[in-house]
C-alpha cells in the first residue's frame, strides 16, 4: 500500500501537481487562501516502496459541530500517476481516517473516471458543478473557432471592433475596480459574494497562477474574467462586466482572448467550470460544440455518522455553501 505524508514545502508541492498534471484548485496556493477563511489546509503525498510519489491530494478540513467533528474535501483531486488511480484513493481514505478522523472524505476529481477504490459512494451533495466545458488547447485558434457558435463568433467579432482594450491585470489597484464591477454583477444576477478580501487573498495567494483578463473602454474596466491556472488547467473562478460591458457584449472579445492567451502560454485545457441552465451558462456554450461531465462528487464514510449527515444533508448544505470559491 502507498504511505501519505504531509508535505510542508510549497515549491516541493507544486512541482509533484504540476508534473502529474495536477489542477489549479489543488496548488499550494489555493490550499493558503482557504486556510485564511475558515478551513486549514493539509497537502499530502502518497509514495510507493521506491519514494516514487504515485499521487498527492490536498485536503481541506473544515470543522463541523459536535458531534460530526470535521469534514474533508479534495477539489478537483486527488492527483494521480499512471496506473496508480485505486492505489491512491485508498492511501488517501486510509490518510483521512487516521490523521483527519470526522464524518466524511469528499472528493470531486478532474476526470470523467469515478472512483473504483472500496468504501467510496456517489454523493448528491455537490461542490464543483461536474457538467461543465472543456477546451483542448491543443487544437488552432481556427479549429477552435470553427467549433463555436455563429452567434458567437459574430460578437466576438463585433465587440474587437467595438474599440475596447483587452489586457491582463495584476496591480492591485486595477483589481479593485473590477471586484466594484463583481459587485454590480453579483447584484444584478442576486448571487451572493465572499468579503472583497477573500478575492484580494485569491489574487496573492495563488501569484503567477491568477490569470486575470479585464476590458477597458479608455481607461476604465468595463468587463472581467478570472482564471486560476496551473501547467495543464486554466479554471475560470470569477467573472462580471457593467452596463457599458454589456452594451458592447465585451465578454466575447474577452473570453475569447483570455482562451488564446492561456493557448499562447502552453496551457493544455481551459475550464470554464460548470454548466447549468441559465443564461451564463449559455453564454459558455457558444464557444464550443460539446459538452464535459467528469466524475462528480464521491465520499468516503469516516465515521457512523455519515448516515446522520446525509439525512440532515439541507442543514449540511449551509455549511457547504462556504466551500465554494
Amino acid at each position: 500500500m502507498l504511505q501519505g505524508n504531509e508535505c510542508t514545502e510549497s515549491t516541493v508541492w507544486n512541482e509533484v501537481i504540476y508534473d502529474l498534471g495536477g489542477h489549479p484548485l489543488q496548488l499550494w496556493g489555493w490550499g493558503e487562501v482557504k486556510s485564511a477563511h475558515n478551513w486549514h489546509a493539509h497537502r499530502v503525498l502518497f509514495t510507493d516502496q521506491q519514494g516514487g510519489v504515485a499521487g498527492a491530494a490536498q485536503i481541506l478540513e473544515r470543522i463541523l459541530p459536535k458531534p460530526f467533528r470535521r469534514l474533508c474535501y479534495v477539489p478537483r483531486g486527488p492527483v494521480c500517476r499512471e496506473g496508480d488511480t485505486a492505489a491512491v484513493y485508498e492511501a488517501l481514505a486510509a490518510y483521512a481516517s487516521q490523521h483527519l478522523p470526522g464524518t466524511l472524505l469528499t472528493v470531486e476529481p478532474d476526470t470523467e473516471l469515478a472512483p473504483t477504490a472500496a468504501g467510496w459512494q456517489r454523493s448528491s451533495n455537490t461542490i464543483l458543478i461536474p457538467k461543465t466545458l472543456i477546451l483542448d488547447l491543443h487544437h488552432s485558434e481556427e479549429e477552435l473557432l470553427a467549433a463555436m457558435a455563429k452567434k458567437t463568433r459574430q460578437y466576438i467579432r463585433k465587440s474587437e471592433r467595438a474599440g475596447i482594450t483587452l489586457r491582463r491585470v495584476k496591480a492591485m489597484d486595477d483589481i479593485e475596480k473590477l471586484l466594484e464591477i463583481y459587485h454590480q454583477t453579483a447584484e444584478r444576477a442576486g448571487f451572493a459574494l465572499h468579503d472583497d478580501q477573500y478575492y484580494r487573498d485569491v489574487h496573492i495567494n495563488l501569484g503567477d497562477s491568477s490569470l486575470i483578463f479585464a476590458a477597458y473602454e479608455g481607461s476604465e474596466p468595463i468587463a472581467f474574467v478570472w482564471l486560476a491556472a496551473s501547467q495543464e488547467t486554466a479554471f475560470e473562478l470569477y467573472g462580471g462586466m457593467n452596463e457599458r460591458g454589456q452594451a458592447l457584449r465585451a465578454n466575447y472579445a474577452l473570453k475569447w482572448f483570455a482562451i488564446r492567451k492561456c493557448k499562447e502560454w502552453g496551457i493544455n485545457r481551459y475550464d470554464m467550470n460548470g454548466l447549468l441552465n441559465d443564461g451564463i451558462s449559455n453564454f459558455k456554450r457558444g464557444f464550443a460544440d460539446h459538452e464535459d461531465m467528469l466524475a462528480g462528487t464521491y465520499d468516503y464514510p469516516l465515521s457512523p455518522l455519515y448516515g446522520v449527515w446525509t439525512r440532515l444533508l439541507p442543514a449540511a448544505k449551509k455549511i457547504i455553501r462556504y466551500i465554494k470559491h
